[in-house]
């Protein structure tokens, strides 16, 4: 009989019958037992008697006790690394919200293994207590064989498709290759092309890593924090750290002397300063240390944004320890922190051009600081060229103007050589990365970046740059949808969504600020009010898509639009510093390394190359600046556009033949609104209507924002829009949405009712109110008249707002497709979000409040009018054959 040994049970050959045979269990129990009790003697077998007549049988039976052993030995090693195992498991449940990629794989595949031994074991104890057949071992043995045959076959073409080797399967087209990797579900059999984030279960959402947009670093923005002074890191305000510890690890500190020194020889001073570095907050408070308010004087600092000048007062009033509108206030339109205390004052540049009107050498100011000066508003370059002269006559009056590096010289120059003061800001190195092609859609492109660096990138807030509140709310939308899908909204492993714009009630503006959680990413839906304006701790990634969006005027046609167009290569860099805050950042650019050379502009266009100037016509003829050719502006605008500002103000009564303001002139003055607006204010009074035009004007500032429309309730939104509707038109309409509110004491319930936004309900209310108490200033009486009237109240209200619109009137084209103005034979639709869009048979003839160039040229809030009401308030401004159009 021959002896075959090895791993596991024993047998035997029977040589008789050449048949495997068991082993004899009770022969193998005696053996063992003479082992264990007489050792020696097994040992000198081959010089002694031996024990067992068979050495053979002596041999088979001692390989058995050597494979039991080694049995033994590998199930208790076995045991004890899945015990190890276990623990290690352990070890990352406890931190799984803070998993990275590579830690969540091998967390996976370990969780697999061990669930896999432990359910083996489990069905093998419950195979030994039952009875039932089980299949022999030989044949598992031969399986487990085999399937690791298959999965090195499955290695080595992996392999090979990853080297781009000769394929050795069936499937010779990559296409076919790629098809069945799409349609196959499980992991073994598929190239690892999906992402499961952390926290999500398998097969649920997924994040296709071939969806990334494919970014090419190209080069890095060097930091500016090359000086040994300037501290790292900003320490958090707490119990241990004050605002004075804050404010002196701010760069501006290290300047502060060097600063006060230069001004104090100098009336105007040019300051450099990157965003960040504290200039802000900390010039004018320097400025206040340094005596210039005293004698009843302030310091005033304009902004170009409502945002900042709110946001910036507050975080000021906070390091003063002082309640915001005591010795720190802000003047924004239509709101007025301040009072006789104030001391440091931020305002908007435009608020500040008003306070020409009433203080023509700003008497009140010990002090002004001009931020942002780079961003060339209207308002900014008009206080300029005013500032320029005033500061020859009041030699007392300090002038700071704050801009970026772009356009520091020409403020110099425009200054009679004023001297440029340099503050380095706190900025860490930035990798700038391009996209290798052109991306068609941007907006998707900025959200699957956004979730691409949530799943490659380390810790850090992310700040994306948008054009308009549009895009943020959509943006924000489809972020909070996938992030809830992919469990990013728990406590841990957060992803923040924190949107800022204009129209943002202050309470969401403030989110922004906030520090972000442990364990969390905030991602900043932001217009370019983030570039230089305010400042947000924490972020280490920019997303640009490389988009602003701007107002442009057309003086040939009058149409005025916000139009959607590349930023400019400076705009671009300073998006780019936001990344370098708090430490070396990171930059996205949605476009290609050519596209920034070659398509975008070197700076951005000044404001008042681009706008309606008619508003600052108006207010500079009212300070007596008569010669508005002659006029010192920095960029002066285009004849043309002058002209026909000065045509509109003559058509409206605001001027004489003369080019003289009249009394309606001096009236419109007095409201920081359109004129347009503020001569159907003075008409209504004549017609006895000015509470119902106050609330027109005042709803239709705010309409664009006005309604909703949930994603899975349109239906039911539009209908609740369409109930309001009034057949004469968009401003009836809006006249209705605000007398129901009002009839149910300004509900918030209401609103959330009919789809309509509270708070912006709440800000026409605000500024109706003001509105109304610019009216009795005027001497523009709001009390309605109770004699009878020859009209309804709803045609004195429809003349009303035609005596300021008239020359926004369109007619119904011959053919019955469109509208043609009045006067320039213009082509104009109606807009689809009007309440006469469509009305059959169409009005013959409309009013609209502006045009909105977007796929084609819309009218935007139309209302009917009739012809006659043009001959009786318009006589002037159409001829009689306009006029006989307008009856056909």
């Amino acid at each position: 009989m021959s002896v075959i040994t090895g791993k596991g049970r024993h047998r035997r050959k029977n040589d008789e019958t050449n048949q495997w045979e068991s082993g004899d269990e009770d022969t193998e129990i005696e053996v063992k037992e003479k082992v264990v009790q007489e050792p020696s003697t097994l040992t000198s077998s081959k010089q002694e008697e031996p024990l067992i007549e068979d050495d053979e049988q002596n041999i088979e039976d001692l390989s058995s006790l050597r494979d039991k052993s080694r049995s033994k030995y590998l199930q208790r090693r076995q045991e004890t690394k899945l015990e190890e195992l276990g623990k290690e498991i352990k070890s990352y449940q406890d931190r799984i919200n803070s998993l990275t990629y590579r830690e969540k794989q091998d967390y996976e595949h370990k969780k697999n293994i061990y669930d896999l031994v432990k359910g083996r074991e489990s069905l093998k104890r419950d195979s030994e207590q039952s009875s039932e057949y089980q299949l022999p071992q030989d044949y598992v043995n031969d399986r487990k064989r085999k399937l690791g045959v298959l999965n090195e076959r499955e290695k080595v073409q992996e392999v090979e498709l990853e080297q781009d080797q000769p394929k050795r399967n069936r499937y010779d087209s990559q296409w076919e290759r790629d098809q069945l990797d799409r349609a196959t579900l499980g992991k073994s059999l598929a190239k690892p092309d999906a992402i499961n984030l952390p926290g999500q279960e398998d097969y649920e959402y997924v994040f296709d890593e071939s969806q990334f947009v494919d970014f090419e670093e190209e080069n890095t923005l060097e930091g500016s924090n090359k000086d040994s002074e300037l501290p790292t890191k900003q320490p958090e305000i707490s119990e241990a750290s004050s605002y004075k510890a804050v404010r002196e690890s701010l760069p501006v500190f290290s300047y502060r002397e060097r600063f006060l020194s230069t001004l104090e020889s100098h009336q105007i001073l040019i300051v450099v300063g990157e965003t960040g570095s504290g200039k802000t907050t900390q010039l004018p408070q320097y400025l206040h240390e340094a005596g210039y308010s005293k004698g009843n004087k302030k310091i005033g600092c304009t902004q170009p944004r409502r945002v900042a000048a709110t946001s910036v007062a507050n975080r000021v009033a906070d390091e003063m320890g002082c309640k915001i509108g005591q010795e720190v206030g802000y003047s924004i339109r239509f709101e007025d922190e301040s009072s006789d205390k104030t001391v440091i004052k931020y305002l908007t540049d435009g608020m500040l051009l008003r306070e020409f009107l009433t203080d023509p050498e700003l008497s009140s100011y010990g002090a002004l600081m001009i931020d942002e000066a780079h961003e060339r508003t209207v308002s900014t370059e008009i206080i300029l060229s005013l500032l320029k002269d005033i500061l020859k006559v009041r030699t007392d009056l300090k002038l700071v103007v704050a801009s970026a590096t772009m356009n520091a010289q020409k403020f110099s120059t425009f200054f009679d050589d004023a001297p440029v003061f340099n503050i380095p800001g706190r900025r860490f190195p930035v990798d700038i990365h391009y996209t290798k092609a052109p991306e068609a859609n941007y907006i998707q492109a900025a959200i699957t970046t956004v979730f691409q660096i949530h799943t490659t990138q380390e810790r850090g807030d992310i700040l994306v740059f948008l054009t308009g509140q549009e895009e943020i709310e959509t943006m924000q939308e489809s972020l909070e949808e996938a992030a809830t899908k992919m469990d990013l909204k728990s406590s841990d492993n957060q992803l923040l969504i924190c949107p800022i714009y204009a129209n943002l009630p202050p309470e969401q503006q403030s989110k922004i600020f906030e520090p972000t959680p442990p364990n969390s990413r905030k991602v900043v839906l932001a217009t370019n009010i983030a570039e230089t304006s305010i400042t947000i701790e924490g972020v280490s990634y920019v997303i640009d898509p490389g988009y602003v969006k701007e107002n442009v005027f057309n003086p040939i046609s009058g149409m005025e639009s916000l139009v959607v167009v590349p930023c400019s290569r400076a705009s671009a860099d300073q998006r780019a510093g936001r990344a370098g805050r708090v430490g070396p950042g990171k930059c996205f650019r949605l476009y290609t390394k050519w596209s920034f050379y070659n398509e975008l502009q070197a700076n951005p266009t000044p404001e008042i190359l681009r706008v309606n100037l008619t508003s600052i016509v108006l207010l500079l003829l009212s300070m007596g600046v008569t010669d508005l050719i002659g006029f010192d502006f920095m960029d002066p605008p285009s004849p043309d556009t002058l002209m026909k500002s000065l045509e509109l103000l003559y058509a409206l009564g605001a001027l004489n033949a003369k080019g003289m303001l009249t009394r309606v002139g001096r009236q419109m003055v007095e409201f920081p609104i359109d004129p347009m607006f503020a001569k159907c204010l003075i008409t209504s009074s004549r017609f006895g209507v000015t509470q119902e035009i106050l609330s027109v004007i005042s709803m239709l500032g705010e309409s664009s924002n006005l309604f909703y429309r949930p994603k899975d309730k349109k239906e039911a939104a539009d209908k609740c829009k369409e109930k309001f509707h009034q057949e004469q038109g968009d401003h009836l309409t809006l006249l209705e949405i605000w007398k129901e509110w009002v009839d149910t004491g300004y509900s918030s319930q209401w609103c959330q009712d009919n789809y309509v936004q509270y708070k912006t309900l709440k800000r026409a209310r605000e500024v109706r109110e003001q509105l109304s108490r610019l009216c009795i200033k005027a001497g523009i009486s709001v009390d309605q008249k109770d004699e009878p009237r020859a009209d309804s109240i709803t045609q004195m209200i429809q003349k009303s707002i035609t005596s300021g619109f008239f020359p926004n009137i369109a007619r119904l084209s011959k053919m019955g497709d469109s509208f043609r103005t009045l006067k320039k034979n213009q082509a104009v639709y109606i807009h689809p979000s009007s309440s006469i869009f469509p009305t059959k048979p169409p009005p013959k003839l409309l009013l609209y409040h502006e045009l909105v160039l977007t796929s084609k040229e819309f009218m935007r809030n139309c209302m009917l009018v009739d012809d006659r009401w043009l001959s009786e308030l318009a006589p002037h401004y159409y001829n009689d054959k306009e006029l006989d159009l307008s009856r056909k």
